[in-house]
């Protein structure tokens, strides 16, 4: 079963003090980048939560936010009155004391570095044992997501893997009437030069030149490939770069067979495999 890199998480938790809302985009990447945004005082459960997220979503570009609400009237910011006091004392002996109010004083004073004083919260292990919890329920909604939108990516590959199947077997019918359509074009070369040739040679010749532009080779080839494709597909695991390989082995047999077609109909056939190539070219990049 594929998946999809592209994915959303969500989970909120409310606390007795505070509510916290625990995010994780993913978005389509070569390899695992990782960016998490959580609050100072859980910076230390930073490194843990990280290889969580990289063993659960393995690759991807990865935002995980954790955003916390205080919700109760307590705060960890106070007023340095202090501090603010010998502001004020000093903005009195700066300015004329009887055209300035003290309120006026005040709000130049709680604007001065170090008049508020913020004491650091320590991590409760209780609260982020909850925290961690809720990161799980996160993970496993982005998952979810992720294979649900593999299921509609899963079912377009199929129907693309189909239709070249059905080209190549257009090309394969097409295959005789391309060899007998060569041999009339070299004797009408030949009789419009209007020289006398040995058949046996011209045979030898023929033959040589036919070699060369056979294709069965690729045919076999690119059906193998095409089976091995829808084979991987099924597996359990999600392995969107074999995949990509795989398509790109498609590709080179499908080039291959289009140099070497020389028949405009069997061209066509060939374009449009490519055609429904690149269109799972696209979409391979955005699998797990």
């Amino acid at each position: 079963m594929i998946q999809s890199m592209t994915g959303y998480g969500k989970s909120v938790l409310q606390l007795p003090t505070k509510k916290v809302t625990i995010e994780i985009k993913s978005l389509n990447s070569k390899n695992l980048d990782l960016n998490v945004r959580i609050p100072s005082y859980y910076k230390e459960k930073e490194l843990s939560v990280r290889k969580k997220l990289a063993k659960s979503l393995v690759r991807g570009k990865i935002d995980f936010s954790i955003y916390v609400e205080m919700t109760a009237d307590e705060t960890s910011t106070s007023v340095n009155k202090a501090v603010i006091k010998e502001y004020i004392q000093q903005l009195r002996n700066t300015v004329d004391a009887k055209r300035a109010s003290d309120f006026e004083l005040l709000k130049m004073a709680i604007t001065m570095p170090d008049s508020l004083k913020t004491e650091r919260e320590e991590l409760d292990e209780n609260e982020w044992n909850s925290i961690s919890e809720n990161i799980d329920k996160a993970i496993k909604e982005i998952v979810q997501y992720r294979t649900d939108e593999a299921a509609s990516l899963e079912n377009d590959f199929k129907e693309r893997v189909a239709n070249i199947k059905t080209y190549l077997e257009e090309v394969k019918a097409l295959d005789s009437d391309r060899i007998e359509n060569v041999k009339i074009r070299l004797q009408k070369a030949i009789n419009d030069l209007k020289v006398d040739t040995d058949e046996n040679r011209f045979e030898q010749e023929l033959i040589y030149y036919l070699e060369k532009l056979d294709i069965n080779e690729e045919k076999v080839r690119l059906a193998n490939h095409l089976d091995y494709f829808l084979e991987t597909l099924a597996t359990s695991d999600s392995n969107g770069k074999k995949l990509g390989f795989i398509v790109q082995e498609m590709g080179r047999e499908i080039n291959t067979t289009g140099s070497k077609a020389n028949f405009a109909p069997m061209q066509k056939a060939v374009i449009q495999m490519k055609n429904e190539l690149e269109q799972i070219k696209e979409q391979i990049l955005n699998v797990l």
